[in-house]
């Protein structure tokens, strides 16, 4: 009924914005300001109360503290909404002590996260070289792009910043205290046109994250040079060893029984049809074995 009445009674624009929306064509669930002189107003008011948004949005109405899975299953994009959004009025004084609960990860989910991010630079830092080495340049270039995007994932975790949007994620890092100094690091490994250069400039990356790493104080300090992949001729910075010293710091059993280098939802899923459907994130507490999420 409110709903109804605001669409009957809101003036058709607000300090020269307008307060219709309209679907945008072909893009279904997109919605764009529009003129309009009929009524009612497409407003896009929902009205609500902070329980019922928060389940209906990250599957849970806060009213237990979260469980490990819980928070494994909840998209960075949207714990950063909900403490970094604009709040324009909090008269029953309910959001705020919302966003310090969500304010980050509990501190051995944090260390599970940035175990787990290591272990995915690990994984791929070889490839970059041993694509090229077969003359495979641009196979090499996917690599490097990913493992520059991993890279600024690890960055935005140390620096204790939940990752957006994709479309927002560039403009998050670049806020990060790191981003001076590493972003034109990323955009040389972008921009080469041979493995060499680009394992020349992700090796100046990877000694550079591998000081923030040990900045942190988490763990006894890992090397910060790169060596030798086995007996090939590649660079790396050995994540794998990163990722395991990190593991080993971590002391609460329900995160110490989580599967080893799997991870949250965003840095094994980077498919909007998942994770902008808080159900479909949620089902994947199946992954973390008898540790698994509370039902929605």
């Amino acid at each position: 009924k409110l709903r109804l009445t605001l669409g009957q009674e809101l003036p058709f624009s607000f300090h020269g914005y307008s307060t219709h929306f309209e679907v945008v064509p072909n893009e279904p669930g997109a919605v764009v300001p529009a003129e309009t002189d009929k009524r009612p107003i497409n407003h896009m008011v929902r009205i609500t109360v902070l329980s019922e948004f928060l389940q209906h949005y990250v599957g849970t109405r806060l009213e237990e503290e979260l469980t490990a899975v819980d928070w494994l299953t909840i998209p960075g994009q949207k714990l950063r909404s909900l403490v970094a959004g604009a709040v324009f009025h909090d008269g029953l004084q309910v959001l705020g002590p919302m966003r310090h609960r969500l304010a980050y990860y509990p501190h051995d989910v944090w260390l599970y996260l940035l175990s787990a991010q290591w272990r995915r630079i690990g994984q791929e830092e070889p490839f970059v070289g041993r694509t090229g080495w077969v003359g495979d340049e641009v196979g090499s270039a996917i690599i490097a792009a990913r493992l520059v995007r991993d890279m600024m994932h690890l960055c935005m975790l140390m620096e204790r910043q939940y990752v957006p949007y994709p479309k927002w994620f560039g403009s998050a890092f670049a806020q990060l205290e790191c981003a001076d100094r590493l972003t034109p690091i990323f955009q040389r490994v972008l921009a080469s046109a041979t493995w060499q250069d680009r394992e020349r400039h992700l090796c100046a990356a990877y000694e550079m994250v591998a000081a923030m790493h040990n900045e942190l104080g988490v763990t006894d300090p890992v090397p910060t040079r790169v060596t030798q992949f086995h007996d090939r001729p590649f660079l790396i910075i050995q994540g794998e060893d990163v990722a395991r010293a990190i593991w080993d710091a971590i002391e609460d059993p329900e995160v110490r029984a989580l599967p080893f280098g799997v991870g949250k939802v965003d840095q094994y899923v980077d498919s909007t049809d998942i994770l902008s459907y808080t159900e479909r994130c949620r089902e994947l507490g199946v992954l973390y074995g008898s540790s698994g999420a509370r039902k929605p």
